[in-house]
């Protein structure tokens, strides 16, 4: 099969396009034919060898895949040659206290596609059968291949986490991310206000016309100051947080009293400063997040499906030009997602 795979770790070049041996098909497994594959920083951190470091190579990257069912293993029900699916990213062993508790993202041998097994940079690509989900039909391959991993996470994130309420301020940090388009919508549909921040006027009307009541440029240095102002002199009940150490004490500064702060990444970097005041007096909660529940992914899609949520592409590029397309993630050039077609 055509796919494109890490030769060794390092920058966009690590990336060949070629020729390589199919996966195997195995009992309770399905065989998917890639149609969209979209790319996430997780790539690039795998890519890096900041995530999985120790990962064996060759490795094809790829969490978010949108595809047509090529062949099904033995025992799979449910799922047959032809079907038109998503694929829910998250791979856990199914039997444990955490995966029959409906939190299979804590299971021990929990596993993300593309990270921890080959992905989706490839023409075919095998999961577990529970990890097939149908794709809605009123969105193309690109638009569903833009919704799993970040969907996921921006749910757990703003519902179960945050558990956001009508009426909150909620600040969702770099509205051009994958997650942070999706947190924007979720929250609005969850009845909140929105106060979105971005590197460019440009992104900030992006994340207005997809639903934010606010924006904020956070390249300024003081720009945790207008949050607070835009909230009457409060700050946000709920934070959405993925942007790491350059603006985590800004983050702080900018929730209210009692407020909470979801954190599922670090892109600026991992060693940040706490003003550990702020956390005890002002009473903060801090919560970490990866992912969510497979189980997550049935409202998100039921969601989709009736126009209430939308993924959002903001460039596609042939398969062959992986490389570039992590470029674009890397420079944060786009908002929204990049999807590579197969």
């Amino acid at each position: 099969m055509r796919a494109v795979w890490m030769t060794s770790r390092g920058g966009p070049e690590v990336l060949r396009y070629g020729e390589i041996a199919p996966p195997l098909l195995e009992a309770g497994q399905v065989r998917v034919a890639v149609k969209a594959v979209a790319l996430n920083h997780l790539d690039v951190w795998v890519r890096k060898g900041i995530a999985s470091p120790k990962l064996p190579l060759p490795h094809i990257l790829g969490c978010d895949i949108a595809g047509v069912v090529e062949s099904v293993g033995a025992g799979v029900r449910g799922v047959a040659p032809g079907d038109a699916v998503v694929v829910s990213p998250g791979i856990s062993c199914g039997r444990c206290e955490r995966c029959l508790g409906g939190q299979d993202n804590l299971c021990p041998e929990y596993q993300i596609l593309g990270e921890h097994r080959w992905g989706g940079y490839a023409e075919l690509v095998v999961v577990p059968a529970a990890n097939i989900l149908p794709k809605p039909a009123r969105l193309s391959w690109l638009e569903a291949a833009s919704l799993p991993l970040t969907f996921l996470t921006a749910w757990q994130m703003v519902v179960d986490k945050l558990q956001v309420r009508p009426g909150e301020d909620v600040l969702v940090m770099a509205a051009g991310a994958g997650v942070s388009v999706a947190a924007i919508q979720i929250a609005k549909l969850h009845g909140a206000r929105v106060i979105a921040t971005a590197s460019s006027d440009e992104k900030l009307a992006q994340a207005k016309a997809l639903g934010a009541d606010e924006g904020v440029n956070y390249s300024h240095p003081d720009w945790y100051k207008e949050v607070r102002r835009l909230t009457g002199g409060k700050g946000a009940d709920a934070v959405v947080d993925h942007t790491g150490a350059q603006y985590w004490e800004g983050v702080i500064k900018a929730t209210a009293w009692g407020g909470r702060i979801s954190l599922v990444g670090a892109s600026s970097g991992y060693e940040a400063t706490t003003p550990l005041s702020h956390i005890f007096y002002r009473q903060l909660s801090i919560f970490g997040s990866t992912m969510a529940s497979k189980s997550r992914l049935f409202p998100i899609l039921q969601f989709v499906a009736e126009g209430k949520l939308q993924p959002v592409v903001g460039a596609t590029l042939p398969l062959s030009q992986a490389a570039e397309g992590h470029r674009l993630l890397e420079e944060r050039r786009v908002f929204g997602k990049v999807v590579l077609e197969v």
